[in-house]
C-alpha cells in the first residue's frame, strides 16, 4: 500500500530527531519509509526537495552539514535543542490538567509507527539515541490539526499543485462557507495549523485554521498548476493575521473567588458578585483577540462566565457544548 505524504513527512521527522548525525539524501531513501517508490533519482530528489520546504514551511529547524570531518557530502539532521520546547514548571493542579489532555491527545498509530521507523534505521546503521525515542515527537491534538483527511487531501493537492474546493467557518458557532481556494501551503503557529493561499472568491491571500475546514475537500483542475509564489513567508501571513488584530472593545466576565488569576492580570476589577452561591468578582477585560480569550475562559470551565458581550458567550457555551460531546462521563 502507498505511503500517504503525511505518513513520510512524520517518517522524515523522526529518522531526523532520531540522530546526531547528518544523513545523507542516499541514506535517508534507503531507510525512510515512503521514498522507496520514486520511480528515479529525479523523482526522488524533486519530492525530497518538498519534503523539505514544507519541513521548513512548518517551523521546524532542519540543518545542513558534513556527514563527516573526512567528507564533502552534506547530509540532514533536526536540531533538537531548537525543536524540543524548554522545561516547564506546572503547579500541581496544571501537571493534572496535562495529564488528562495526554490521555486525550495519545495516538497508538503514531506510536507504532514511530517504532517501526526507530527499528529501521537501527538496522540500517543510524546511531538512534534512546532517550530521544518516541517522546520526542510531540502529539498535536486533533482539535487544532484538524482530522488527518482534511490535512492528508490538502497535503495531497498542495503537492499536486492544484486547486482545491472546501466548506470552512470562521468560528465554532459560525455556519460552514463554501471557499475556491488555491493552496500554497500549510504551517503551524501557536500549536495551531493553517492552510495559506489565494482565495479566488475573494481575490485576496487568505488563511484557513485545519480544525475549521470541513471533511469534504475537492481537488480539481491540471496539476501543477498552482505554486507558491517565491520568496513568499507563508508563517508571517499567519502570524501578522492572527497576532495583529487591534484591541475592539472589552468583555466582561465573572470568575469564582481564588479562581481566573490570568482573567484578573490582564483585566481591571469591576466589583464582588456572588453567581448560583459561589462568590467571585467581575473583572473587565480588553478584546485583543476574541477566539484567544474565549479558549481562556473555557479552560476554566464552572468558574467563569462571561456577561457581556453575547457573541463571545455564545463562543464559550459552544465550546463548552464541543468538549462535552466529545467527553466520555465514567460513573
Amino acid at each position: 500500500m502507498a505511503i500517504s505524504k503525511v505518513e513520510r513527512l512524520m517518517n522524515l521527522v523522526i529518522a531526523l530527531l532520531s540522530t546526531r548525525q547528518f544523513l545523507t539524501a542516499e541514506r535517508i531513501r534507503d531507510s525512510v519509509a515512503g521514498y522507496e517508490e520514486s520511480a528515479s533519482d529525479e523523482a526522488f530528489s524533486r519530492m525530497f526537495e518538498r519534503d523539505k520546504n514544507e519541513l521548513r514551511d512548518l517551523g521546524i529547524p532542519l540543518e545542513v552539514g558534513q556527514v563527516s570531518r573526512y567528507s564533502t557530502v552534506e547530509g540532514y539532521r533536526i536540531n533538537r535543542d531548537a525543536y524540543e520546547l524548554p522545561d516547564i514548571g506546572l503547579s500541581d493542579e496544571e501537571a493534572a490538567a496535562v495529564a488528562v489532555a495526554v490521555q486525550m491527545w495519545e495516538s497508538p498509530e503514531l506510536a507504532a509507527a514511530a517504532e517501526g521507523a526507530l527499528l529501521k534505521l537501527r538496522a540500517a546503521g543510524v546511531h538512534v539515541e534512546t532517550d530521544a525515542a518516541v517522546a520526542s515527537v510531540p502529539a498535536v491534538p486533533a482539535r487544532t490539526r484538524g482530522s488527518e483527511p482534511v490535512l492528508g487531501k490538502l497535503l495531497a493537492a498542495i503537492d499536486e499543485g492544484r486547486a482545491v474546493r472546501f466548506e470552512h467557518r470562521g468560528a465554532v458557532n459560525a455556519p460552514y462557507l463554501m471557499r475556491d481556494v488555491e493552496p500554497w501551503g500549510v504551517v503551524t503557529h501557536h500549536g495551531r495549523w493553517y492552510l495559506v493561499g489565494h482565495d479566488r472568491d475573494r481575490d485576496a491571500v487568505r488563511s484557513f485554521r485545519l480544525s475549521r475546514i470541513g471533511d469534504d475537500i475537492t481537488a480539481y483542475g491540471p496539476v501543477n498548476t498552482v505554486h507558491k509564489p517565491e520568496g513568499l513567508d507563508l508563517r508571517s501571513i499567519v502570524d501578522r493575521v492572527t497576532s495583529g488584530a487591534p484591541v475592539s472593545g472589552a468583555a466582561t466576565v465573572w470568575v469564582a473567588e481564588g479562581r481566573g488569576r490570568e482573567i484578573r492580570r490582564l483585566g481591571r476589577v469591576l466589583g464582588e458578585r456572588s453567581v448560583a452561591g459561589r462568590a467571585g468578582v467581575e473583572v473587565e477585560i480588553p478584546i485583543r483577540s476574541r477566539d484567544w480569550l474565549a479558549r481562556l475562559i473555557t479552560g476554566l470551565g464552572p468558574d467563569a462566565l462571561v456577561i457581556a458581550p453575547e457573541e463571545l458567550r455564545s463562543d464559550v457555551v459552544a465550546r463548552l457544548r464541543s468538549v462535552l460531546e466529545r467527553t466520555e462521563v465514567v460513573l
